[in-house]
């Protein structure tokens, strides 16, 4: 195994990259299968790398190991990746997706034909393509004009693979900046990390100190106080304490606090970022947030203050109206609810699972649809929407729909301008949603509408920044109605009463029940065999004893996505037992993607029209053309090999990803490797995504330390204080108020 050495010692080893077995985005930690020269068989290499691809020329310097459980590899200390110059590099390399009409057939055939030369015949010779045989005009022309509309991208990407960028990055940066792409980076590399999705502060950072940047340049310790707040922002907060974002920056970018301090105020006179108090805490908020937080409370306000849309009511008439239509007594604390609803103008519904929400919520509906008000429902996901849908007999439409996202700019194309035309709107599962979402959709509701705001303030708060509906409840600004009560149909639930029983700090039912129910618990006391447990629950089990398509219908959550018994672990194991790829096939970005897989959307696709959290599964997987076609619900979406970080397998995915969404039947591991993200409302959320079956697996000690924790991580937020009554004029100050809509007259209607 001895290679040549290094001056340092090392060994060292290059070759072409056959295959990435795996590549994580954060880290860049990198799993690769290497035809080594020296080596007649493929080789492991394992190190860190900001980006590479199949068909690159890599030289690693480091030593070999033997792995206990993967056997010999290299573990590299330095890794480069370079653009192939090899016939068998550039046939891996245009095989790979990058160019439309090229899969790994054709790039066989074209090396063979053309050799090393092969891109100067597509680019200058074009008419010799047709010499290959199976490529007549058609082909032809399409492989010419995808090639020729890759010549800048060409160039960026040798540009880039010289600084540690793969293709598909290059695809965005061209897209993003088009022929300025090279002029941008080498001016200010850190710019790519705020304008291009998949590129951070670190693949940034190693871009700059390539290029000779040091590291003290002003745009460098600038770049890392807007990383920093970035990252707190994935976090969930909208700003941090400024005794936190200086010493936490510097230690990012080993650099002087007085530098850093120093663009910080630099930060703060250009607008980047906003200082102010949340209580007696000075804070710097990222300044999109920070205005995102004040126009929601100026929004709410101004909407609160305006006459209701519809005539008036008498709700001693509406309530036994309403339940002679649908047939059923409102209890008590049902009737109060919409009583409140019909005289407010902004109201919050909030409560667990089985508590009368969802027959609140269309009781209103339905007394308002008679008097003639224009409804209109939304929620932040399909499967939330659908949900919604159904159990009202209203359509409902995502928030991303309903407000018309512009592709283009990545905006809404409802706005203050344009707004939603409505008299009430109904925000479901608001727990879900975050401070711009919720800026975004209040600046496009109409002055003279009213609001309808439902969720569980219990469930985990949003994925994106803030605590919208945990501090709109908090404030005392709007009138709130708060359900406890759990009716008798949904008490027969066991899954209803643990996740109640869960929510006030008891610890789930876990006995072994007589006869058939809707909530299990599976002890496991280690990670193998909890594993092995949960593949013998999702494959044969459950299908076996409730008639669940263990693909389509069980959904494996956990708390988090890391270890033996975490999302990607588990996500392997189960594709491996449940859709075992067979030749038609394609591996990227670490994962493996075949018909039949079950994937989820990663990021938001204004494009596509696919939204962060979507589940579809995979139709079919075309080399030749170097994509992939999955459907969503009932529409169709491709995307080219080179997109395919924008999904991943969703066999197994986390609670935090689960929100909104509804499935038959949930397995969730509970362990205590998962600790630090043991919390109640955690296990609570998981619990409320079942329908008809919930399966704990795992530690009784694990489920414990789970409804003890309660205090989770505080979320640095100024909403709150922006929407107590006594700041309303403040807020007003501040130029929040916009200008009124007339409310349309109503007709009086037939009706209670």
């Amino acid at each position: 195994m001895k290679q040549e050495s290094s001056p340092s010692g090392l060994e060292v080893l290059a070759g072409t990259v056959e295959r990435v077995t795996f590549h994580g985005e954060e880290s860049g930690f990198c799993v690769l299968r290497v035809k080594a020269r020296g080596h007649r068989e493929l080789v492991t290499v394992v190190g860190h790398s900001a980006a590479v691809s199949a068909g690159e020329w890599i030289t690693a310097s480091g030593e070999w190991v033997n792995d206990r459980t993967y056997g010999p590899q290299f573990r590299s200390r330095f890794l480069k990746a370079t653009a192939p110059t090899s016939a068998e590099g550039i046939e891996r390399y245009l095989g790979s997706g990058m160019i439309r009409g090229i899969g790994p057939v054709y790039a066989k055939k074209l090396v063979r034909s053309f050799g090393e030369r092969v891109f100067d015949v597509i680019e200058m010779e074009s008419g010799r393509l047709r010499e290959v045989d199976g490529i007549g005009p058609v082909r032809a022309e399409r492989i010419t004009t995808a090639w020729a509309e890759q010549k800048v991208v060409r160039e960026i990407m040798v540009f880039l693979h010289g600084h540690g960028v793969g293709t598909a990055r290059a695809v965005r940066i061209f897209k993003t900046y088009g022929a300025d792409a090279v002029e941008v980076m080498s001016e200010n590399p850190y710019q790519l990390a705020r304008d291009i999705r998949g590129i951070g502060f670190r693949t940034a950072d190693a871009i700059a100190m390539r290029l000779g940047i040091d590291k003290t340049a002003t745009v460098r310790i600038r770049a890392g106080v807007a990383h920093a707040l970035t990252e707190a922002m994935d976090d969930g907060h909208c700003g941090l304490p400024s005794g936190e974002l200086l010493p936490l920056a510097a230690s990012l970018l080993e650099a002087p606090e007085d530098l850093v301090r120093s663009a910080v105020d630099q930060e703060l006179a250009e607008g980047n970022v906003v200082a102010d108090r949340v209580g007696d805490t000075p804070c710097i908020f990222l300044a999109g947030l920070y205005g995102a937080e004040r126009g929601i409370a100026g929004r709410l306000d101004r909407i609160a203050a305006g006459p209701l849309p519809w005539p008036g009511i008498d709700p001693d008439r509406a309530v036994p109206w309403i339940e002679g239509r649908i047939g059923l007594t409102l209890a008590p604390s049902q009737g109060a609810a919409v009583r409140l609803a019909l005289a407010s103008k902004v109201l919050v519904v909030t409560g667990g699972p089985g508590v009368g929400k969802t027959t609140i919520v269309n009781a209103i509906l339905r007394i308002l649809a008679a008097k003639g008000a224009n409804l209109v429902l939304c929620a932040p996901t399909g499967r939330a929407a659908r949900r919604m849908t159904e159990a009202s007999g209203f359509e409902a439409r995502t928030i991303h729909r309903l407000l018309e996202v512009d592709p283009a700019s990545g905006g809404f194309r409802r706005d203050a301008d344009r707004p939603i035309d409505c008299d009430l709107l109904v925000v479901d599962e608001a727990s879900m949603v975050d401070v711009l979402l919720m800026h975004a959709l209040l600046k496009a509701v109409p002055d003279h509408a009213a609001l309808l705001i439902v969720g569980d303030i219990d469930q985990l708060p949003s994925v994106g920044p803030g605590q919208v509906l945990a501090d709109v409840i908090a404030s005392g600004a709007v009138p709130v109605v708060r359900l406890t009560e759990v009716f008798r149909q949904a008490a027969r639930s066991r899954i209803i009463v643990n996740a109640h029983r869960i929510n006030q700090g008891g610890v789930p039912d876990l006995a072994r029940p007589d006869g058939e129910t809707d909530f299990y618990f599976v002890s496991a006391d280690d990670p193998e065999s909890a594993v092995s447990r949960i593949l013998e629950l999702v494959r044969v089990r459950i299908p076996r004893r409730f008639g669940l398509d263990p693909i389509r219908d069980i959904q494996v959550l956990c708390p988090m996505n890391r270890g033996g018994v975490g999302a990607r672990s588990l996500n392997v194991e189960l594709q491996a037992a449940l859709n075992p790829a067979g030749e038609r096939k394609v591996e990227r970005f670490g994962w493996t993607f075949a018909p039949g897989d079950k994937v989820m959307q990663m990021e938001n696709d204004y494009d596509k029209e696919v939204y962060n959290g979507d589940i579809g599964r995979i139709d079919d997987v075309d080399p030749e053309l170097g994509e992939i076609t999955a459907r969503f619900d009932e529409r169709t979406v491709t995307y080219g090999f080179g997109e395919l970080d924008a999904l991943a397998p969703a066999y197994a995915t986390t609670i935090h990803k689960s929100q909104g969404s509804e499935y038959p039947a949930v397995v969730i591991p509970l362990m205590t490797q998962h600790y630090v993200m043991l919390q109640r409302n955690l296990l609570y959320t998981g619990v409320t995504r079942g329908k008809r079956l919930v399966v704990l697996v795992g530690q009784r000690k694990a489920v414990a330390i789970a409804v003890r924790a309660t205090s989770g991580r505080r979320r640095w937020s100024k909403l709150r204080e922006w929407m107590d009554p006594e700041r309303s004029a403040a807020v007003e100050r501040a130029g929040f108020r916009e200008r009124p809509v007339a409310a349309p007259s109503h007709p009086e209607r037939p009706g209670p």
